[in-house]
């Protein structure tokens, strides 16, 4: 089989001449061409490292007797961005960074490719391009960072910064938990949308086996770097490409370990939006027939006991597939030329398990302490259920494993804001009280980039008397780290009128997760009957008129254009 890029270099005489001013030897130009794609910059601690991992890539590719050229588009900080209008270019980042990658591997040839990220948006990007451009590819994570003191993770700063406004705790303190929550590289050490998405890649079998969600200060990363950079090679020689290996069984899979980890909600806006660059058609609606009867197992934050570093510890990807073999397509290809099912017999062979359970002993954990048998689980309906309703005809997300009991069904008065600003203040002082339902919109998609309403959900959470007595409402969404009672992807968004537009002050909202739904009920704090809310709505809908975007120009103005519904991926069609 001849290699694309030797195809290309016949027809493209410059391609050889500027590869060389590059610093390629001209023994390099015959090689197999490898793109090292990665989200490497001086962005946040998940993409600081990653230059270190693209180098091990780079010595695995000339090992197996190819060329690697280092290509980069960084990430964007959620963490970072919080607390301001930053916030509003993470989502519109994911479709613009898979852009940029695509350039890179479209506009000059390459047989193959490894793809390096870590976090919450560049992690979905460069697996929807690795889809959308469908080399030969395999993907690498760049794991997780080191919990600080007692064993304090990035999640709780949130709930620290919420009691420090209250007066709960001294500036001392809060500077203290500030300044040792990220004591290294790696993504942030809890179950969100970035160690999601690190475990996502390698269930779709686009990674080595058991390399996701490593600790990134781990040789075993390094190690396995510089291991893909070589299948990198193998893959290209072998013309076997990411479209090949996964299909809609493999996304099957994906979904069915997204909930024994009580995964982050916004792979609701990922998984979709890849799935559609492979050439599948997957909505929120089959996450929720997943979900349902799927045993939730993992014992780590937010919604378990220790940081992320310890999924590892625990034998990772492969112990939770162990676990729910029954419910796998175990006939899947994988990126290793073998199925899944010969990826995890191999590893029981070559003392994969018995190296991680190591790492645990220091601590005093068992295998069992942080991932639960199949028949010891935290739960048995998985973690994530799609609600519906008069208030969200098209769903709404709810990650009901951090919701407290007492609101998996009530009845709350509708508090609306036009944005999270005003929302957290009335959170704040008070003003919200337990029997809420506190609604924020036009904060969708088209509304202002969909951003996550981290701060009121941490707000929320940490409040002993509204933890567990109100709920969140929104058309935007979550951190992957958000507890308590939140509902978010709220669709149609207030943005294209949809129902959570026209709510007002003191309606009735019925939550109810274990039915699905999400539905208003009731005005001005009595109920009504249905037929009687449909024609309030109606009245309501005709006196409502289209707010004008916030965005003239640039980036988010092109993401409000074209953005298509959370329950469909976000994607920017």
């Amino acid at each position: 089989m001849e290699l694309r890029s030797q195809k290309l270099r016949e027809i493209a005489p410059e391609l050889d001449p500027l590869r060389l001013g590059t610093g390629w030897k001209p023994e390099d130009l015959s090689k197999p061409q490898i793109l090292i794609e990665s989200s490497f910059g001086d962005s946040h601690p998940g993409s600081g490292h990653l230059l270190e991992l693209v180098e091990e890539a780079r010595k695995g590719v000339a090992e197996a007797g190819g060329h690697g050229a280092r290509y980069f588009c960084t990430d964007i900080c959620d963490g970072e961005a919080q607390g301001h209008d930053g916030i509003n270019y993470s989502l519109p980042s994911r479709d613009m960074m898979a852009n940029m990658i695509e350039i890179h591997a479209n506009a000059t040839p390459f047989d193959g490719g490894v793809f390096i990220a870590s976090c919450d948006k560049s992690m979905p990007a460069h697996l929807m391009a690795v889809g959308r451009i469908d080399i030969p590819s395999i993907v690498v994570t760049g794991g997780v960072m080191d919990a600080g003191p007692d064993l304090l993770t990035l999640e709780q700063i949130g709930m620290y910064s919420a009691m420090y406004e209250r007066g709960e705790i001294s500036k001392e303190q809060m500077d203290f938990y500030k300044q040792n929550a990220c004591p290294s590289c790696g993504a942030c050490s809890f179950m969100g949308t970035a160690s999601t998405m690190q475990i996502m890649a390698e269930a779709l079998g686009l990674m080595l086996p058991g390399s996701a969600l490593m600790p990134a200060t781990s040789p075993d990363l390094r190690a396995a770097a510089r291991e893909a950079g070589k299948q990198a090679v193998w893959l290209a020689a072998n013309d076997l490409t990411p479209r090949k290996i996964v299909t809609m069984e493999s996304f099957e899979n994906a979904i069915m370990v997204h909930a024994a980890i009580s995964g982050s909600t916004n792979s609701l806006l990922h998984i979709p939006a890849i799935a559609r660059e492979f050439g599948f058609d997957l909505d929120a609606d089959t996450f929720d027939r997943l979900h349902r009867g799927a045993h939730y197992l993992l014992n780590i934050r937010p919604a378990g006991k220790w940081p992320a570093q310890f999924f590892y510890y625990a034998g990772g990807v492969p112990t939770i597939m162990e676990e729910i073999k029954d419910m796998l397509h175990l006939d899947v290809m994988t990126v290793t030329g073998k199925t899944l099912g010969e990826n995890l017999e191999d590893l029981k062979k070559n003392g994969f398990y018995e190296k991680c359970e190591k790492y645990l002993e220091p601590w005093g954990l068992k295998r069992e302490d942080v991932i639960r048998p199949f028949d010891q689980p935290f739960g048995t309906d998985g973690s994530i259920a799609i609600l519906k309703g008069n208030l969200a005809p098209d769903g709404a997300v709810v990650k009901h494993t951090v919701v407290p009991k007492e609101m998996f069904q009530a009845v709350l008065r509708a508090k609306p804001f036009d944005c999270e600003e005003d929302a957290i203040r009335a959170v704040l002082t008070h003003e919200i009280r337990p029997g809420d339902a506190v609604i924020i919109r036009y904060e969708g998609p088209k509304g202002s980039g969909m951003p996550e309403m981290f701060y009121t959900t941490e707000a929320i959470a940490s409040d002993a008397e509204l933890g567990a007595s109100i709920a969140l409402l929104t058309d935007g969404r979550f951190s992957g780290a958000s507890k308590g009672p939140a509902i978010g992807h709220i669709s149609p968004e207030a943005a294209e009128g949809g129902p959570i537009a026209l709510v007002e002050e003191d309606d009735l909202i019925e939550i109810d997760i274990p039915g699905r739904i999400l539905r208003i009920v009731g005005v001005q704090g009595q109920r009504k009957n249905e037929e009687t809310i449909e024609e309030i709505l109606a009245r309501r809908k005709a006196a409502w008129k289209p707010r004008k975007s916030r965005y003239t120009h640039g980036a988010l103005k092109q993401f409000a254009d074209q953005a298509v519904s959370p329950m469909k991926g976000g994607y920017m069609e």
